[in-house]
């Protein structure tokens, strides 16, 4: 249960830090969150709402807040005429940039003075944990 706590702990901390890197640059960490995942290319709803963890309502509700301020825009989805894609405008991709920049910083900032070994362990630890989610 050490490790479960510990990782629960650790899940807090990485939650928190997304909120206040995310705060600064008029995002809730949803939204940080949505703009990052979309620095890859654009997604369908459907896989959004998959990747975040959220209701497409829920979803929706986002994008339309998001393509009022000209971060993200609907496109069409060159596989399904009948749904669409949400691509980040250049403003998002910018601001999206700006969160994900703060937000490793500050990771890294936390993990800087950690010696090489333990590095190497915990990437290999977290890596075994990620690849069977």
């Amino acid at each position: 249960m050490e490790l479960v706590g510990s990782l629960v702990r650790l899940m807090h901390v990485l939650q928190d830090l997304y909120a206040e890197t995310s705060r600064p640059l008029g995002l809730t960490p949803q939204q940080a969150h949505l703009l990052c995942v979309l620095l890859d290319g654009p997604l369908g709803m459907t896989e959004l709402s998959r990747i975040l963890s959220i209701e497409r309502s829920s979803l929706t509700s986002m994008v339309d807040r998001l393509e009022r301020r000209s971060l993200v825009a609907r496109t069409t989805d060159p596989n399904d005429r009948r749904a669409c894609q949400i691509a980040l405008s250049d403003a998002g991709s910018d601001l999206a940039h700006e969160a994900h920049n703060a937000f490793t910083g500050r990771i890294s900032a936390l993990t800087d003075d950690l010696p090489a070994t333990h590095r190497k362990q915990l990437i290999a630890a977290i890596t075994g944990i990620t690849e069977r989610s």
